[in-house]
């Protein structure tokens, strides 16, 4: 019988209280500690994944997790992935598409789930000491309880106490946080051992009253109030992130004010099945760029480069960019001289038609905008594996993972975008025009790496560019999770939380 490792699980009042942040942040505080720390959320629900070095599918958050534990990410992080699409949602199971499913086709087989759970549960305990787990959403939705395979259902399989996290940015917290303790059965109110209060803005003696009350309440300790952190610049993964950010304007120093040279205004277009925008996040981190995210056509206005981004249903949101004014938008754009990219499903509709005979999302066939010479067809299988590529003009090398269903035929004359180096060949992604105002790619992961980002923006060199030190964004990370695990630490009771697990 394999050594079942310790293990503490974070779960919350909703979504997007903080939990993927925080369970990156004690998974950086205890490997700091000398712990073999792994992270765990057995069913994700998410359009922005990553791709293993195996060529599995998982979602971000549990990627940044792990590369916060100094570990490569594993498929059994996060054994089930579902993806919301038109009709139902495709699952990912172990990495692999398994099955695409309705809501009542998904509750009827969630037994078969399960297993896949219990399964990359134990191999991760069996290799490491300590598990840090995330729940999804609430663990009190009473219509959800029966069925549940990642709040509760993981904590009696992992032994693990619980902390219940709130937002109290969001107010209310008090209220959700007593709710949901209430909502829960004996047992499992039992395995709460405590709260978190996330991104509080206020001063901290006029809290005190409201601490106490919800201690005396509840009979649970306050294990820590986590102050907003600003401008920590780590992909986000779920899709109210977004809702939140609007079409604010980003690229801000820390002080608010503009840094280094004039910014690059980049617009991404917020289709209704946005995936995969973390390949923005080296956007939002570099002083040198503007980012916003259009809602409505005449944001591109102005814009230096308009992105397409990725879709889980790229006809849907091809026939949405003709209905909203959007298309003609880009092509305006276009006429202005401005600059127009696409990274998978954005690549795939700059072309001149996407076909899906599969009916792999929802069948059919559409225009695409015509930018770029080419055609797609969406067939299986989905293509999952991570890459090292350059770029086709100037040779930028830079590190990338493909996404996607589908192959995309350019015309014979059309130049790619990258070359893709496979052993001691290489093999051409993407495209671009002669003149280099519109290009597209398969690629993820395009502007994580500084001189790539220059290169395809248009950038001056880094002495002017980028003076504060943006550079490469997977050095931005590793400065954000140090800044992340200081903050953290000196707002967490992390004796009481090692006490809560038995570790020391």
């Amino acid at each position: 019988m394999p050594v079942r490792a310790r293990a503490l699980m974070l779960q919350g009042t909703g979504s997007h209280v903080g939990k993927s942040v925080l369970t990156a942040a004690l998974c950086r505080l205890f490997r700091e500690d000398g712990l073999s720390v792994a992270p765990f959320k057995a069913q994700n629900m998410a359009l922005n994944a990553y791709v293993t070095a195996d060529g599995g599918e998982i979602g971000w958050a549990q990627a940044v997790q792990a590369e916060a534990a100094g570990l490569e990410p594993s498929v059994d992080m996060n054994p089930v992935l579902l993806k919301p699409q038109t009709g139902g949602a495709q699952v990912v199971v172990h990495g692999k598409v398994w099955a695409t499913l309705s809501a009542r086709e998904y509750y009827r087989r969630r037994g078969e789930l399960w297993d896949a759970v219990t399964v990359s549960y134990r191999r991760l305990a069996a290799a490491h000491g300590l598990i840090v787990i995330e729940g999804a959403g609430s663990p009190a939705e009473p219509n959800l309880m029966a069925g549940d395979i990642t709040n509760m259902a993981v904590a009696r399989l992992a032994r693990a106490p619980v902390v219940l996290v709130g937002d109290i940015d969001r107010g209310g917290v008090f209220a959700s946080l007593v709710g949901s303790l209430a909502l829960l059965g004996r047992p499992d109110r039992r395995r709460v051992r405590g709260f978190l209060l996330n991104k509080f803005r206020g001063d901290p003696a006029l809290l005190a009253p409201a601490l106490t009350f919800l201690t005396r309440r509840t009979g649970r300790p306050v294990l820590g109030v986590v102050p907003y952190l600003a401008d920590l610049h780590l992909p986000e993964e779920d899709s109210v992130a977004l809702e939140e950010r609007g079409t604010s304007t980003l690229g801000w120093g820390p002080g608010g004010e503009r840094v280094g040279f004039p910014p690059h205004r980049v617009v991404v277009v917020r289709l209704p099945h946005i995936a995969n925008f973390t390949d923005f996040a080296p956007l939002v981190a570099d002083p040198a760029v503007e980012l916003r995210y259009a809602q409505r056509p005449e944001e591109v206005v102005g814009a230096s480069l308009v992105i397409l981004p990725g879709s889980k249903d790229t006809l849907a949101d091809l026939r949405w960019l003709r209905a909203s004014g959007f298309a003609a938008a880009v092509q305006a754009h276009l006429a202005r001289g401005g600059r127009v990219a696409g990274i998978c499903g954005g690549y795939q509709m700059l072309g001149r038609a996407v076909e899906d005979p599969d009916g792999l999302e929802g069948g059919g066939r559409a225009e695409g905008l015509g930018c770029l010479a080419a055609t797609t067809v969406l067939a299986p299988p989905k293509i999952t594996r991570r890459v090292q590529a350059r770029l086709a003009a100037g040779g930028e090398r830079f590190d990338a993972y493909e996404l996607h269903l589908g192959r995309t035929r350019i015309d014979p004359e059309v130049a790619p975008f990258a070359l893709i180096e496979d052993g001691d060949g290489s093999r051409p992604d993407g495209a671009v025009t002669r003149d280099g105002q519109v290009w597209g790619t398969y690629l993820h992961g395009v502007f994580d790496t500084a001189s790539v980002r220059r290169a395809v923006l248009g950038a001056p060199p880094p002495s002017e560019a980028d003076p504060a030190g943006a550079g490469d964004y997977r050095a931005a990370r590793e400065r954000a999770f140090g800044r992340l695990a200081a903050h953290v630490r000196a707002h967490v009771d992390l004796r009481a939380l090692r006490d809560l697990v038995g570790v020391r």
